[in-house]
């Protein structure tokens, strides 16, 4: 051998280019890694979203709170408009029936040329046409004469002796009583008998003698 060393050449590793399917795992590496740091910040992302939906859900309830305000206001102006209408006009229809008879009342007074008898005929007329309206109105009257009488529908204005009938039956009418659906409109003005003084003293000095021959 020469004094020349022989060089030995080592054999040289060739880079290996990476396979399709090494560069899939590699990939699939980097997403895990990325998709764990994404996991890392979703309760701070959760309770941002939750937030979120509460501030919606809070303004679509205040959305609807105003609206049905709106709605309780209108509709408590209209109550009040209603009730201020049926006051102001509740007795239209009533009145309109009255100004119908005021109406015949006119004429029959107008009349001219009428006889007494035939004055009278209307006016019997007109005073029918009343009662009929206060019939339809359940306005009834109350029946007093001959009636015992009824401190719940009769008011005494003065007592008359009379022999013909019973103490404190309803002898006159000074003016008549009515009801409304059961309940008193107005009562009865009358007058009530009681028993004439001789036959009260008769019967007391009889009573008072029973009491003595008994003793």
């Amino acid at each position: 051998m020469t004094s020349k060393e022989k060089v030995t050449k080592e054999p040289v590793e060739e880079e290996q280019e990476e396979t399709p399917e090494e560069e899939q795992e590699i990939q699939d590496q980097e997403e895990d890694a990325l998709a764990e740091e994404e996991k890392e910040l979703d309760p701070l992302e959760e309770l941002q979203q939750q937030l979120k939906k509460k501030d919606e859900e809070l303004a679509e309830q205040k959305g609807d709170f105003l609206r049905e305000k709106a709605d309780l206001e209108n509709f408590r102006k209209r109550l009040i408009k209603d009730k201020a209408d049926a006051v102001q006009f509740a007795n239209q229809r009533l009145l309109k029936e009255l100004l119908q008879i005021n109406d015949n009342l006119d004429r029959a007074l107008d009349a001219s040329n009428t006889s007494l008898e035939t004055f009278k005929e209307g006016v019997e007329m007109i005073q029918k046409q009343f009662a009929t309206f206060l019939k339809n109105q359940k306005v009834e009257p109350i029946e007093a004469l001959g009636k015992p009488f009824d401190p719940g529908l009769h008011e005494v204005m003065t007592q008359q002796e009379s022999e013909e009938h019973d103490e404190n039956t309803v002898i006159q009418e000074y003016s008549k009583g009515y009801t409304l659906n059961g309940r008193i409109l107005h009562s009865a003005k009358v007058v009530i008998a009681k028993k004439p003084a001789k036959k009260e003293k008769k019967r007391k000095e009889k009573a008072k003698k029973s009491v003595e021959e008994e003793q």
